[in-house]
């Protein structure tokens, strides 16, 4: 996979998932909830095309942060250049707060790129929610 990108290749579109809402009502420090949220759904002839394996962790990157997630084959192709993310920790860190006078932040059609992160961990919801929102840990003490 090539380095990040001069300019980004992808619009990331994010929303509600079944499996996400389902997770949700369980718990959000379930590991189910990780598993179904903590991802990037990919096309699958953009998965090859920069070969990025299914379950392999890409970083995905827009001008709002990054954050490493693992990848996922998306099964709702073809959709060339179009990543999804479902709501939750993981996708918030890089969609944006400004919501323009709405109330919304904005949420679809946010340019993005990926890049290959083979070593880079991901986060559990109590890591992400430290190192991005500093109070969290105050409130679990």
């Amino acid at each position: 996979m090539s380095d990040l990108l001069d300019e980004p290749e992808f619009l990331l579109l994010t929303g509600r998932t079944v499996y996400q809402g389902v997770e949700k009502e369980k718990g959000k420090f379930t590991p189910g909830y990780q598993e179904y949220v903590a991802i990037c759904e990919i096309d699958p002839d953009d998965m090859e095309r920069l070969n990025i394996k299914e379950s392999s962790r890409i970083k995905v990157t827009t001008d709002f942060g990054e954050i490493v997630v693992r990848a996922v084959k998306s099964l709702r192709a073809p959709h060339a250049k179009t990543i999804f993310m479902p709501y939750g920790p993981w996708a918030s860190i890089i969609m944006g707060a400004g919501t323009d006078g709405t109330g919304m932040p904005t949420l679809k059609g946010i340019p993005a790129s990926l890049t290959s992160a083979p070593n880079e961990k991901i986060l559990k919801v109590t890591e992400l929610l430290e190192q991005f929102y500093h109070k969290y840990a105050s409130y679990t003490r």
